[in-house]
């Protein structure tokens, strides 16, 4: 038990550092940034562009994060 949890703490932090190192480089990098206020909508604008529920994944067989979990629940209930 002790083990999957350390493997989880260390996927998870490899996943943050990952999304944090991203965010840094294209984003907080890519100008100067006189203030808090002015950073704030680029992060944003970049998260929504980059990870929103309505972008088509090449994973997720070209549907949505949304419409991917719905196909799946519809599956889940139909073999119920």
């Amino acid at each position: 038990m002790v083990t999957r949890l350390n493997h989880l703490c260390s996927t998870v932090n490899a996943v943050m550092e990952l999304f944090l190192s991203l965010l840094l480089r294209n984003v907080l990098h890519r100008r100067g940034w006189a203030t808090h206020d002015d950073l704030r909508p680029a992060i944003i604008s970049w998260i929504e562009h980059n990870y929103t529920r309505r972008r088509r994944q090449r994973r997720l067989g070209k549907l949505t994060p949304v419409k991917f979990e719905l196909a799946l629940h519809y599956r889940h209930d139909v073999a119920a």
